[in-house]
């Protein structure tokens, strides 16, 4: 009989099949065992990727938690729980560079998926703002305000003045619920009001609101928010 430990040839089939079909055909919890291979050399790794799915809830849950809170799962270190908020930042820096190419207003989409990637699995509500060019194009974006878990104190004047720095001529605001629901609170909908009469007093245009959450987002603009007196 082989002394070579099973998993070890399961590994083998896992990148061969990755290297074949990529992820087409492997099940969440095999995508993550096959990345915790390169952090845990030397063991089974199947039931830690199971274990972390059941505690996150979904592979975006393990991906958008936390690096001390995935430390606290035992078969967990630091290595692997770098690598896996590595992977979720690294996405997140290429839906950022895929932005920055397109005219947001006719591809809406782009800014939501990353404005999701970046906030939504935040554990306390973040307000940041992206700068827009005249054509529409992404200039840069910014973490102005880390909150607590249902208030983040935002003030418009800071807003404004981070604009004219950037040289934007508009700007989309994003702020996420770490509750899930992305559905606008009354302040959400004050402080939206507050920020577009002071951007429209100095000619900047507030092109959108997102508000994103685990459950989904709610966009102002596709809600017909964006008023003015």
């Amino acid at each position: 009989m082989s002394d070579t430990p099973h998993y070890i040839n399961h590994r083998k089939r896992l990148r061969e099949r990755f290297q074949k079909t990529g992820a087409v055909g492997m099940h969440d919890y095999e995508l993550l065992e096959l990345l915790l291979t390169f952090s845990i050399p030397r063991r089974d790794v199947k039931p830690v990727a199971k274990k972390l799915i059941s505690k996150f809830g979904s592979l975006s849950g393990v991906l958008d938690a936390d690096q001390k809170e995935l430390e606290k799962l035992n078969g967990i270190g630091s290595m692997s729980a770098s690598l896996i908020s590595l992977v979720r930042e690294l996405y997140s820096t290429y839906l950022a560079e895929g932005m920055k190419v397109l005219d947001v207003v006719s591809s809406p989409k782009a800014v939501i998926d990353f404005s999701r990637v970046k906030l939504s699995g935040l554990s306390n509500e973040a307000f940041m703002v992206i700068y827009i060019n005249v054509k529409n194009e992404v200039i840069d974006y910014a973490l102005l305000q880390e909150g607590t878990l249902d208030n983040v104190a935002v003030y418009p004047r800071r807003i404004i003045e981070s604009a004219l720095s950037h040289h934007a001529s508009g700007v989309i605001l994003v702020h996420n619920h770490p509750s899930g629901n992305p559905a606008p609170s009354k302040e959400d909908k004050l402080l939206t009001k507050e920020i577009t009469d002071a951007a429209y007093a100095l000619d900047i245009r507030v092109l959108d609101h997102l508000i994103v959450g685990k459950d989904g987002y709610f966009s102002f603009m596709e809600n017909s928010l964006l008023t003015l007196d």
